[in-house]
């Protein structure tokens, strides 16, 4: 069967599905890029607190948002290939997530900088990298990831 025919019997809600999480993933690379990018002058417009978000992260918590985002996206891309290594790197994404947010609720001051609703997002984005793992174990046990 030739891989066009074989995309044909994949339903509409996986390729929305896959579309969205390179959607999603790719939003984090650009909220990773300005993390890392994040100029002089913005940081001037800052307070105290919230620039220390920026200078104050240690290298291992930036590497694992590294990590997340571009283990994310090429999950994205190969899940669109419909191909059975997006499971492990919705892992390693959903696994560098996890570390990336409770090693920075305690070695950085995000707390201090935003609150309690800082929580909101970090709770956000382990939901939804548990999703895509989940969904991309799902669609490989259904036979559509090869």
């Amino acid at each position: 069967m030739s891989d066009q025919a074989e995309r044909m019997h994949a339903p509409r809600s996986f390729w929305i599905i896959a579309g969205v999480s390179l959607v999603w993933n790719l939003i984090g690379v650009m909220n990773y890029l300005f993390t890392v990018t994040v100029s002089p002058a913005t940081l001037a417009t800052m307070s105290e607190a919230e620039r220390s978000l920026y200078t104050d992260v240690p290298v291992f918590v930036t590497s694992c948002f590294a990590i997340a985002v571009f283990s994310g996206v090429l999950a994205s891309v190969l899940l669109l290939l419909r191909k059975a290594l997006s499971v492990s790197l919705f892992l390693v994404s959903l696994v560098a997530i996890i570390l990336q947010m409770s090693l920075g609720m305690f070695l950085t001051p995000m707390l201090t900088a935003q609150g309690p609703a800082a929580l909101a997002l970090p709770i956000l984005l382990i939901v939804c990298a548990a999703f895509f793992f989940w969904y991309s174990r799902k669609v490989t046990a259904q036979g559509l990831l090869h």
